[in-house]
Order: structure tokens, then C-alpha cells, then sequence
């Protein structure tokens, strides 16, 4: 990010509450991350590859204010590597070992710099050493791919998180509540541009929650959509098909997993969820049911994405009307792939990055090329995630929040970011439908988050301080 003070300059920052401008600084005075493992009920395919099984990052950490004070704060993510680091040179063990590591420098980093202001100050002046960690690990490790810079967000991603969580319970308020000029001393033309200059976060993030946003539910290119698409049935209660996942749901939102690399699989992998949803939405009484269509950067070119939806259009119009967006449909490296821009796609569809968005550099990139939207992922950090949703509104871009199959409290936080970020318009959470077991003990305490019967998370619960989870390990 443009703008970013220097280590030393912010350590040096006076430690205390900052009378002049009202503003309270912290301090990390703890933090330790652990890890839990689950095996996935059923099998995912993204990307050309299948994963079945997800390790979580949990992270715990103690802040300290000028005064003595001190709070508690909790985040966990999935690692995602597949997603993050993928690789055709290191094992799936590899890829995960190497983020094990990078977690173990950002504890050390972080638990031990000495970085004192508002969270996202924080996150701003250590950013830079945790970079530089993940190249030496890759380094130390041998890697012959380096670790991705996505790959390192991914990692840094839940000990930003709970330093938030732990700042918003310190002060007894949602952490979303702690981005206006009373908690920050900076305003956002200093992190983001002189466009922002006397701007603060709060004027892009909204202090309550929505009250309920739809649900997206996954379709992922191995999932069964009908009752013959069934193999071997998983047995143990849960729906199996698109239909059973709809009238269990009451869905209104499917996200359905293209390949990329076959046309007419493609259009008819649309076309097979969109005779499904045909047949089932009228028996729960649903009729304003949308689609997004996830290639993860697999089509050839843009040509591939403009013919498959065209072709959609000319078999089934109502199935190409219902299709709300398009997600990141070719390569991650924006320029390396300069060639292939989005605009006469985007006049079709609003056409946004996920994989490439890593900082605003890269969102620039993608708006000269075409994109037309943005998908923010908690799991690419709370304060990243903040502050590219500030400059896509400033910009008039489609937004949305996208998942990593995130379950228990990573959930709630990404539910929470999309619940307080003005445009995003639904909440993608399939680990219900991939990791239920991971779920477990969080859906009595938030059953409108995680009970889903009509389609709608009730985001309206999310009013606990920090992150909302309410939670310490």
C-alpha cells in the first residue's frame, strides 16, 4: 500500500492515548497461534484440484493501552493452500509445512516488535517484516516456488485479525466502530492517497450490521446437482443434492465452480444447476434466485469467458439473466497477463478480481484492465480487506466477500465483513456444506449464522465486541 510508515517510524509513535486527537494506541503485549485439523465430509474441486480436508490457524493475542490496560482478543482462519500457494512442484504437505513456519516468524515478529497504535497501524508497519519472512523461509526451506504474496496474507491474516478483535473489546464496541478519527490518528490519505485526505474509514464501513444478507451456497465441479450424479452417498444426514440443499436452505444464491478448460462442460454445468433450481424453487416459493460463476483463473483468455456466457444467453436467456457476477476468470498475475482485459466482458457481466487483489497496486491494475469489481476475503486480513473496500466504493466498483470454506469463528468474521462493508450484497459460507464438523458449538450460539432455512444469514446478531465472536481460547 502506498503511503506505508516505515517500522521504526510507527514504533516510535508516543505509546499512550494521544489527547490531542482523542485517539487510543495499543500495544501487543501476547500472542500465540495453534492449529486444528479437520477432514472435509465431501470432497471440493477449485481450480483443477480436489481438497478434502482444511487446517485452521488460530490465533490469541493480549494488547496493552498507555494506561496499563489490557484485552483479549481471538481470530482463526483456514490456511487454504491449495488456494493460496498453488503449486505443480510442492506436495500439498509442503505448501502447508511452509505456511506453519511463516506463522511461527509472524508470531515472532509481531509478539516481539514493539508496534504500538491503532490495529491497522500495526498492520501497516509490520507488513513489510512479514514479507520479508515468508522470502526467507522460502529461502531456508528451499522452496523452488517462493511462498505467494496471497499466500503470506493468508498466514498474517488472523494474528490482524485478533488485534482487532482484542481493540474492539478493550474499548467495549464492535471493532467495526473503531475506525473513525476518535480511535485513529491517521486519516486514509495516509494509508491509501491524497484522494482520501480528512476521509476515515468510517464513512466506508458501516458501525451496525446488516440485518440479514442471502447466503451463497457453492456448487463445486464434482458436486452432485441431481439425484443420478450421486457415486457414493456420503450417509450421514445432510443433503446430498442441489434440490435437497435448496429446500434445506430455502437458497437464493448458487455459486457454481467452472474448469475453465472445456466450453461446453461450462455452459453446461450452468445449465444443469439452472434446470435443477427450475425444478426446485417454486416448491419453497422462490422466484428472485441469482447465480455467480467462479473459473478461479482457469479460462484460456477472455474470448473463452465472452463465448461461454454468450452461448448461456442463446440456449436459456432466464439461465444468463440470473448470473449477478463473474469471478476472477483468468491468471492471478495481472501483469503477466496484460492481454487479456475485461472490458467487453464486464459490459456483460461485472467481472471481479479475487486471486489477484492483493493491495491496491493490484486493484488499479485490475480496473485499467477492465474488472469491474472486487472480492474482499477476511482471510487476506482485516485491515487489507478495510482498506481496499474504501477505495473500490470511492471508485464505484461491484463488491462482494468471498469465503475460504471458513467455519467457527472465521466465519463470523468474514460474515462480519461483509455485513458492515455498504454494497456487498450476500455472505458465501459453504464450510456447512464441505466442514460441518468444524462447525460444531457455534451453531446454538449463533443460529441465524450458521442455521440457515430461508436462504438469509441474520447478520443482525454480529453486535459483540471486536470481531463479534466473543471469543477467547
Amino acid at each position: 500500500m502506498p503511503n506505508q510508515i516505515s517500522r521504526r517510524a510507527l514504533v516510535a509513535l508516543p505509546f499512550a492515548i494521544h489527547a490531542s486527537a482523542k485517539t487510543i494506541e495499543v500495544k501487543v503485549k501476547e500472542i500465540h497461534a495453534t492449529y486444528e485439523d479437520f477432514k472435509y465430509r465431501t470432497p471440493i474441486k477449485f481450480g483443477g484440484n480436489v481438497v478434502d480436508r482444511v487446517t485452521m490457524l488460530n490465533v490469541n493475542t493480549v494488547i496493552e493501552d498507555g494506561m496499563g490496560k489490557a484485552s483479549k482478543g481471538f481470530s482463526s482462519m483456514s490456511m487454504g493452500n491449495v488456494w493460496s500457494f498453488p503449486s505443480k512442484v510442492h506436495s500439498y504437505d509442503e505448501t502447508l509445512a511452509a505456511m506453519k513456519d511463516l506463522a511461527s516468524e509472524v508470531e515472532r515478529i509481531t509478539g516481539k516488535a514493539g508496534a504500538s497504535g491503532h490495529p491497522i497501524d500495526i498492520n501497516v508497519a509490520l507488513e513489510p517484516e512479514h514479507l520479508k519472512a515468508a522470502a526467507a523461509v522460502s529461502q531456508r526451506r528451499g522452496l523452488k516456488e517462493a511462498i505467494p504474496k496471497l499466500c503470506s496474507l493468508v498466514t498474517i491474516s488472523p494474528f490482524d485479525a485478533a488485534i482487532h478483535d482484542a481493540y474492539g473489546k478493550l474499548l467495549g464496541r464492535s471493532c467495526y466502530q473503531t475506525y473513525g478519527k476518535d480511535c485513529m490518528r491517521q486519516d486514509l490519505g495516509h494509508y491509501i492517497g491524497k484522494e482520501f485526505k480528512g476521509e476515515y474509514l468510517s464513512q466506508y464501513v458501516l458501525p451496525k450490521p446488516k440485518a440479514t444478507m442471502p447466503l451463497y451456497h457453492l456448487v463445486g465441479a464434482v458436486d452432485p446437482i441431481f439425484e443420478a450424479d450421486i457415486k457414493q452417498k456420503v450417509g450421514d444426514g445432510l443433503p446430498e443434492t442441489l434440490a435437497e440443499w435448496i429446500r434445506y436452505n430455502g437458497l437464493r444464491n448458487i455459486k457454481i465452480k467452472l474448469n475453465g478448460e472445456d466450453p461446453k462442460w461450462d455452459q453446461e454445468r450452468v445449465l444443469a444447476v439452472h434446470r435443477a433450481c427450475l425444478q426446485t424453487m417454486p416448491s419453497i416459493q422462490r422466484k428472485d434466485w441469482v447465480y455467480s460463476l467462479d473459473f478461479n483463473e482457469k479460462c484460456p483468455n477472455v474470448a473463452y469467458l465472452i463465448d461461454v456466457l454468450k452461448k448461456i444467453e442463446a440456449q436459456d436467456a432466464s439461465a444468463y439473466q440470473r448470473i449477478q457476477y463473474i469471478e476472477q476468470p483468468t491468471k492471478r498475475d495481472l501483469k503477466a497477463d496484460r492481454a487479456n482485459v475485461m472490458h467487453a466482458a464486464a459490459k456483460l457481466k461485472p467481472v471481479v478480481i479475487d486471486e489477484s487483489l492483493t493491495d491496491q497496486e493490484s486493484l488499479m491494475l485490475c480496473r485499467e484492465m477492465g474488472y469491474s469489481g472486487a472480492a474482499l476475503k477476511a482471510c487476506k486480513g482485516q485491515s487489507e480487506a478495510l482498506l481496499m473496500a474504501a477505495v473500490a466504493q470511492k471508485y464505484k466498483m461491484f463488491l462482494c466477500v468471498q469465503d475460504l470454506t471458513c467455519p467457527g469463528a472465521s466465519l463470523i468474521h468474514s460474515a462480519g465483513l461483509a455485513a458492515h462493508v455498504p454494497g456487498v450484497a450476500a455472505i458465501e459460507a459453504n464450510a456447512r456444506q464441505y466442514c460441518p464438523a468444524a462447525n460444531k458449538g457455534w451453531e446454538d450460539r449463533f443460529p441465524g449464522i450458521f442455521k440457515i432455512k430461508d436462504g438469509l444469514v441474520k447478520t443482525g446478531e454480529l453486535t459483540g465486541n471486536g470481531l463479534a465472536a466473543g471469543l477467547q481460547m
